[in-house]
Order: structure tokens, then sequence, then C-alpha cells
């Protein structure tokens, strides 16, 4: 999966999934999805991605192996640029990935927002969003 998001290939990223697998995001706020549901929709989110991150290196990647043989939790670092802005970024990213006969039934992503959106150029708009929610 990490090749493939080096070589930009978002539509080869989704097959690799089940068709009804699920892709969660635990952290995510603002506009993010906290959860897709479906092949399709894990194909729609990626679509514009390397419009918005040009991921160039993974230089740090560790694959914790689990008791569960369908289970891997897998810590790695992404650096790049920001389309947006043309910044240099580096984010951390904890996954915890579940497949079965090959392919992704369930993939949980750890990421910061706060870290995503600075590397985005739109923590002004992610801070303000969330300070307009609370002010309900």
């Amino acid at each position: 999966m990490l090749d493939l998001l080096l070589a930009k290939d978002m539509d080869a990223i989704a097959e690799l999934w089940a068709e009804h697998g699920t892709a969660e995001f635990p952290f995510a706020v603002g506009d993010s999805p906290r959860r897709l549901s479906g092949r399709e929709e894990v194909r729609g989110y990626l679509a514009g991605y390397p419009e918005r991150m040009d991921v160039r290196a993974i230089p740090a990647l560790v694959v914790h192996h689990l008791e569960q043989p369908d289970t891997i939790v897998v810590e790695f670092t992404a650096h790049g640029r920001t389309v947006r802005t043309g910044e240099p970024y580096r984010l951390d990213y904890v996954t915890v990935i579940t497949v079965q006969d090959g392919l992704i039934t369930r993939y949980r992503d750890y990421w910061s927002p706060l870290a995503a959106a600075s590397a985005a150029g739109t923590l002004p708009e992610l801070l303000g969003s969330l300070h307009a929610g609370n002010a309900r």
C-alpha cells in the first residue's frame, strides 16, 4: 500500500479493500470523515489526495504482528510536500489493518488532524471550525 501511495496510484490502493471493507479515522474532525464503508467510498476519499499531499518518502516503517494472524499494526512516517503551499511536511501514522482473503476488511488510521491540517496549510480553518462547533 505504501509503495502505491508513493506512486500516487490511489485507484490501486482502493482495490486493496474488500468490497464491503471499512476505513475508520477515530481522530477525524471538521469535514474529514470518521468512517468510510466499502471500497467505492474509500476510492472516492482517496481520489484527490495527490492534488493535496505529495508524499515523497516513507523513511520510517515498523510492522507489529499480533496474535491475530489477520491483523497488523503499522507505524510509519511520511515525508513530502503540501501541494497547496509547497511547504515540506512530516506526518506520523499508526494504522491497524485487518485482512481477509488478501483484502482489507478493516483499516483504522490514528493520524493527528492537527498535524495533517498544519501540513496541508489548513490549520486556521480547522481551528476556526472547532471553535465554531464549541460555540453552539
